[in-house]
């Protein structure tokens, strides 16, 4: 069991997560990921690492609430236990000096590609960042990339910060640079990184994306977490989670996504009230 030193909401329904796992701290790369279960009776979650302390001996994930098991685990107080925290897991993503690279982020990849830009301005890169979000008040850390990055572009949906819209008007802030990146590295939810995925080619810019997929014991074992790459079946926890954006079986791997939705949202419909039914000019309870 691993002590919760920090668990918080940083903006509405995601959280960050504060835990004591010297182990994982010593040995943990940027673009590695961590599988946390909240109580003995929770689903294995794989979770990216957004930061590490070596001498405070911690990790610290940042995570969206989206069905049973991370709601348990939102429900947590510091001081609590998880039961299980393991890892460091997957390949680390590559760092070295490639040139200008653009980190593109949104909702919880903005907490993972966090490490990844940090390392890749070690190496002496030069840092574009892309925020995509619904809204401004969406967008988290904001101040841990300004002093690595050296533009930071916002695409909202709703216009209140940047360009207005979604990772679609990518076009707009590749066009209006004087040079475009070496490679694009994409964190965040599976339209995010299969739609820039999309737009890079055409651009035939190098992208490379942290797969999220069902996964179970996250060592290659249960083969649930099976992805297409390049025509080949490929496990994201064993042979990513970081593949060929440009490569990868989109479609598929959006329906294997989903294939869970269900079980995941009826938690939340069975936390709901009852709603009162009208019948035959009655009011039902």
């Amino acid at each position: 069991m691993n002590k919760i030193l920090e668990l918080r909401m940083i903006v509405p329904n995601m959280h960050l997560i504060k835990i004591e796992a010297p182990d994982i701290a010593k040995k943990v790369k940027p673009g590695q990921f961590v599988i946390v279960r909240p109580d003995e009776e929770g689903e294995r979650i794989p979770l990216s690492v957004a930061d590490w302390d070596q001498e405070s001996g911690s990790i610290t994930i940042i995570f969206i609430e989206v069905g049973a098991s991370t709601s348990r685990l939102a429900s947590l107080k510091p001081d609590d236990y998880v039961a299980t925290c393991v890892g460091p897991l997957g390949n680390a993503t590559q760092i070295k000096y490639y040139g200008t690279v653009m980190c593109v982020a949104g909702c919880y990849g903005i907490g993972s590609i966090y490490p990844v830009t940090k390392a890749l301005k070690g190496e002496g890169n030069r840092i574009i960042t892309v925020f995509e979000a619904r809204s401004s008040y969406l967008i988290y850390w904001l101040d841990r990339f300004v002093g690595l990055s050296e533009k930071i572009f916002t695409i909202t949906r709703d216009g209140s910060s940047g360009y207005k819209g979604h990772v679609k008007r990518l076009p707009d802030i590749l066009h209006g640079l004087t040079q475009l990146p070496d490679i694009i590295i994409v964190n965040g939810c599976t339209y995010l990184m299969a739609q820039t995925s999309d737009v890079t080619k055409g651009f035939n810019i190098p992208t490379i994306v942290n797969l999220n997929p069902i996964m179970i014991d996250g060592t290659g074992m249960c083969g649930v977490c099976r992805v297409t790459v390049g025509g080949k079946m490929k496990f994201a926890c064993v042979d990513g989670p970081e593949f060929n954006g440009h490569e990868v079986d989109w479609k598929e791997f959006l329906a294997r996504r989903k294939a869970y939705m269900e079980e995941e949202t009826l938690f939340f419909r069975r936390s709901e009230p009852k709603p009162k039914l009208h019948k035959e000019g009655k009011c039902q309870g």
